[in-house]
């Protein structure tokens, strides 16, 4: 994740986004760069408009948020349960084991 702040940073920063530049921002915040990671980083973003893609990244996780919270709280019940079903059966069960 740290490569990929870096990468925002300089973005924000409005600097060419490098290997030399995400090299020197990774090294100041203390992170031992590893070229290879930062190479690939910066080939994976030629052409891309970050701005764009930090648009689309910040709007998905709120309009997904509501359907999500939707669905756990349906499955929620229904986990419950089959929890209390397996410890209503599982109590005696281990004592029947005991006598054969």
């Amino acid at each position: 994740m740290e490569y990929v702040y870096a990468a925002m940073l300089l973005h924000s920063a409005e600097t060419e986004i490098d290997e030399k530049a995400v090299t020197a921002v990774l090294k100041a915040a203390g992170v031992d760069a590893d070229a290879a990671r930062v190479k690939a980083l910066v080939a994976s973003l030629s052409g891309v408009d970050i701005a764009e893609a930090m648009a689309t990244a910040v709007a998905a996780p709120a309009a997904a948020a509501p359907a999500a919270a939707a669905a756990s709280e349906d499955a929620a019940p229904a986990a419950e349960e089959a929890e209390e079903e397996e410890e209503e059966a599982g109590g005696f069960e281990g004592l029947g084991s005991l006598f054969g």
